[in-house]
């Protein structure tokens, strides 16, 4: 089974745990106004490969994987596009070589669609972008019913699940979507660790490379206070449903 990939890091220290080799898929229906891989969207782009192509890409470096409580993580793009291969590529991963697996996903799948996926995946890294409907749907292009029922999913299956969320002044980091989020965070049974990421600007000259206008130019990335507030509204809202629940 073939699959279509954009690049590959060999050395990947920040999506999951350990040292990880880190696939990136090619394609996807966001269109995200702060993307960074905005040369990943084209589904026909990239390159074809075979698992086995990627396994021996990963073979060299296993003693770093393994001995780190490391793996693989395949994101994108968005990697449930092209759910089948990176089924059989984790299970592939799993039996061979006995590695953690990670999924970095939007999470705009239907669930159908990745149950033989979820059952060869160890950790799923779940972008929540916006909580707010319209919001969403400016900032990405679409709506994030699809996502929300995903990860649902996710917690009504207990597979255990980052949560990540993008702060990026003036669209993201409004206290009202802040605490949406965090209330929807509360109702989740599967969440292990909540990372708020702060916006930066690296994959601006892709888009200027691509000829496309970048939809944040003149937003800053926020500070470090900034960061503190959001997390402190968002863990104050999920525990407020938790309470609630009690």
């Amino acid at each position: 089974m073939s699959g279509r990939i954009h690049s590959i890091d060999t050395f990947g220290t920040v999506d999951g745990p350990g040292i990880r080799f880190v696939l990136f898929m090619q394609g996807c229906a966001l269109r995200c106004g702060f993307c960074h891989n905005p040369d990943t969207w084209d589904t026909a782009g990239g390159k074809q490969v075979e698992v086995e192509d990627i396994l021996s890409e990963i073979e060299p470096y296993l003693p770093y994987y393994q001995g780190s409580g490391g793996g693989i993580t395949v994101t994108g793009g968005e990697p449930t596009l092209q759910a089948p291969f990176v089924a059989k590529l984790f299970k592939a991963c799993k039996e061979r070589y006995g590695l953690h697996t990670a999924l970095d996903s939007s999470g705009f799948c239907d669930p159908s669609h990745a149950g033989e996926l979820m059952s060869y995946t160890d950790l799923v890294l779940l972008d929540l972008k916006q909580l707010h409907p319209d919001k969403h749907v400016r900032l990405t292009s679409q709506p994030h019913d699809r996502i929300l029922k995903f990860a649902s999913w996710l917690s009504e299956i207990r597979k255990p699940v980052w949560i990540r969320h993008v702060l990026i002044p003036g669209y993201t980091d409004d206290k009202e979507d802040l605490s949406l989020l965090g209330q929807f965070v509360g109702e989740l049974s599967n969440v292990e660790r909540l990372e708020l990421l702060p916006y930066h600007e690296m994959g601006v000259y892709k888009w200027e490379r691509l000829g496309k206008d970048y939809p944040l130019a003149g937003v800053r990335p926020p500070d470090e206070e900034e960061v503190k507030r959001a997390r402190r509204i968002i863990e104050e809202s999920a525990r407020s449903v938790g309470t609630a629940h009690a």
